[in-house]
């Protein structure tokens, strides 16, 4: 299937279920397409878990869910060895992160050592379980949702956690019109068992491929590392983006490139992504009230290039 027929196919199924959010939709799709991870955070029953849930049946490959809760063990997560009296051996049972997606409900519900069992699966697609190392598949993405940090029952997410996340996304209550299109359409019957998948994991490898060759310019690349090193030199910050960040940034711009139907990325891809991509990444200094405003004004302060944006 090609690329742009597959990623058509791939928002309109995920719209059937989530109603006037088309961005929120598009930024999914771009993350799993970059072989990140997304974080989705908002209040309770605006629709976070429905979006993690309708771009799983969108792919045909493996889905896990995992319900974060205070009892949840690390060993849920990453599996166990038991001992197999049978064989008289220990035998490595796989946890819930063995699959191609992994829907984390509300995240940050379950203690900072549970959390902490996904940062090597994150950052390197393996698990290591009592000295020996298992390979996880590909694709791979982890879609966790979270409730604000201050709400009853909440962990914060360490810093380490939330740099493993190429994007944070906030879904936003629905407009007047959506939301009695929901009331009226959602009485008798649920969305979902209509949603099938419209993709194979075959096509989804083939659209990670084209993601990653998308074409970036030199002056591209430049404009993403100046406004990183911006966060990293701004008053108003005491911590700013990592190279991860950076390398993240690129990574998510290509992807939607290839969305957007380009097979180069221009400076405009940046733009739109660094909301989503460098907030949550930063900690600002006190007094500082909200990290999106200090990005919004450093990319203001940031000289767009100039230079060439396409492949000569």
């Amino acid at each position: 299937m090609e690329f742009e027929t597959a990623a058509r196919a791939i928002l309109a199924n995920i719209e059937k279920v989530i109603d006037g959010k088309p961005e929120a939709a598009e930024a999914a799709l771009v993350v799993f397409l970059a072989e990140g991870h997304l974080l989705i955070e908002d209040v309770p029953g605006v629709g976070k878990t429905v979006l993690a849930k309708a771009l799983a049946r969108s792919v045909s490959c493996s889905v896990r869910r995992i319900q974060f809760t205070p009892d949840l063990l690390p060993s849920d997560i990453t599996g166990v060895s038991v001992y197999n009296q049978a064989d008289r051996e220990f035998e490595f049972k796989p946890g819930a992160v063995f699959a191609n997606i992994v829907i984390g409900d509300e995240i940050n519900r379950a203690s900072p050592k549970t959390q902490s069992a996904l940062l090597e699966a994150m950052e390197e697609r393996q698990v290591t379980v009592d000295g020996t190392t298992y390979e996880l598949g590909s694709p791979f993405t982890v879609v966790a949702t979270q409730n604000p940090f201050e709400m009853e029952g909440t962990y914060a997410l360490p810093e380490a956690q939330r740099d493993r996340f190429m994007a944070r996304i906030s879904m936003g209550y629905p407009s007047a019109a959506a939301e009695l299109e929901m009331v009226q359409g959602r009485d008798t019957s649920n969305p979902f068992d209509q949603l099938d998948a419209v993709v194979s994991i075959e096509d989804v490898q083939s659209m990670i491929a084209v993601a990653r060759a998308i074409y970036v310019s030199p002056a591209v690349e430049q404009y993403a590392v100046d406004i990183a090193q911006a966060t990293r030199d701004d008053a108003e910050l005491r911590l700013g983006a990592s190279p991860r960040a950076t390398l993240q940034l690129v990574r998510a711009a290509k992807a939607r490139a290839a969305v957007q139907g380009r097979d180069f990325v221009l400076p405009d891809d940046i733009d739109v992504l660094i909301p989503v991509v460098l907030p949550h990444r930063l900690i600002p200094m006190r007094g500082v009230a909200d990290t999106a405003d200090v990005m919004e004004r450093i990319v203001a302060e940031t000289p767009v290039p100039a230079g060439a944006v396409q492949p000569s």
